[in-house]
């Protein structure tokens, strides 16, 4: 099933977001671990589109979906990443109906957007098209996901006008930057916060469209289930390596502790 088929859908799909180790294993090593998905990042990464060609394709390798967080509403970011074989885009800072409409220009073929078109190169996985345009352009926007992060009160205000349009897929709690837009930095407790996400939930769960967030923890990630979002990462590379990795050594010292 794609992963776009369950959009919506109650159960919990779990993945985490790549910032680091764009390395060749990394699908499989993610794919094995239980992921439905990953996130590839370049707004904070420092990715390059070079970076992610390949980590999208290690991705699919193991046959697990590459969303990629690009690092703008930039036309030439988000219809690139497209093109060299993203299933799906994170757009950052998405604070109405005019700029949602724009992402999906950039994603969408026509009739559903304005794609540009180059047929048979990474996107359709380097395999010419067969049969009408048309048929071709609709199986990928069929299977192309669309992530919305809101991230200031616009967005949150907007979030139901948003997830009302057809070819929204996830509204994408940026908890930080939310809290950060509404001059509450880290309140996540706070009524504005609190009010913020409610309105992006209600609009999901109104729309039949998912609702996703970050979390560090296993309980964090369980909490925000029960609230209400469906797609949840689990932390990030960089973070489960290090906690992991220090975890392990705490335990390893006390039990190496002179007696």
């Amino acid at each position: 099933m794609l992963l776009r088929q369950r959009i919506g859908t109650p159960e919990a799909k779990i993945g985490t977001f790549i910032f680091e180790f764009a390395t060749p294993g990394i699908g499989h090593i993610l794919a094995a671990a239980g992921c439905a998905y990953g996130v590839i990042d370049m707004e904070h990464s420092g990715f390059g589109f070079d970076t992610v060609r390949a980590a999208i394709r290690y991705l699919q390798g193991a046959g697990l979906p590459a969303i990629v967080r690009v690092p703008s509403k930039q036309r030439e970011d988000i219809s690139r990443v497209m093109d060299i074989g993203a299933d799906g885009v994170m757009v950052p800072v998405v604070s109405s109906v005019e700029q949602a409409q724009h992402v999906l220009n950039c994603v969408k073929y026509a009739p559903q957007g304005q794609r540009g078109v180059a047929m048979g190169f990474a996107h359709d996985r380097f395999v010419p098209p067969a049969g009408p345009l048309d048929r071709h352009f609709a199986a990928h926007n069929e299977r192309t996901i669309v992530m919305l992060q809101i991230e200031d009160g616009r967005g949150a205000e907007a979030a139901d006008a948003m997830a009302a349009m057809d070819g929204i897929d996830c509204l994408w709690v940026g908890h930080f930057d939310l809290s950060v837009s509404l001059g509450i930095p880290g309140q996540f407790e706070h009524p504005q916060f609190v009010r913020a996400v409610e309105l992006t939930l209600a609009a999901c769960r109104k729309h039949g469209k998912s609702a996703g967030r970050l979390a560090a923890t296993v309980e964090d990630c369980a909490a925000l289930h029960r609230q209400g979002f469906d797609f949840l990462s689990i932390g990030h590379d960089v973070g489960l390596l290090q906690t992991a990795l220090s975890e392990s050594i705490v335990a390893l010292r006390k039990r190496c502790a002179p007696t």
